[in-house]
């Protein structure tokens, strides 16, 4: 066996969502990242995060990212590809799909650190 097919990430475990699909390439004690696919006309739920932190990079397509913030209210700004952004813990957000795209995700390795405040397809 070579180096390379020791260190080869063979298998991605794919979460179907209701706006698309989530295909973990790696989590880690340090990091996870994620390729996310979500649909035109979906969006995800509205929801918060206690301890995970997360940096989006957009591949393609456009999404609506909305923010709310006990400061400055509610507020929403599109991001296209070669954009990215960052979401700290505590903060309540969502995305809006505007056109069918492709996120890579990297954050902090808690998977399960969700908390949704509101969401259009009924998840707890």
């Amino acid at each position: 066996m070579s180096h390379t097919d020791q260190v080869r990430i063979k298998d991605f475990r794919v979460t179907e969502k209701p706006w698309g699909r989530e295909l973990l390439v790696d989590c880690n004690s340090r990091y996870a990242f994620k390729r996310i696919e979500m649909v035109a006309g979906t969006r995800s739920s509205l929801q918060s995060h206690r301890q995970k932190l997360e940096t989006l990079f957009i591949h393609d397509g456009r999404i609506l990212l909305e923010i709310h913030s006990a400061d400055h209210g509610v507020s929403r700004r599109e991001f296209g590809p070669g954009e990215a952004y960052t979401i700290q813990p505590g903060l309540i957000h969502r995305v809006e799909v505007l056109e069918d795209c492709v996120l890579y995700e990297v954050s902090t390795p808690e998977l399960d650190d969700v908390v949704r405040h509101a969401d259009d397809y009924h998840r707890a």
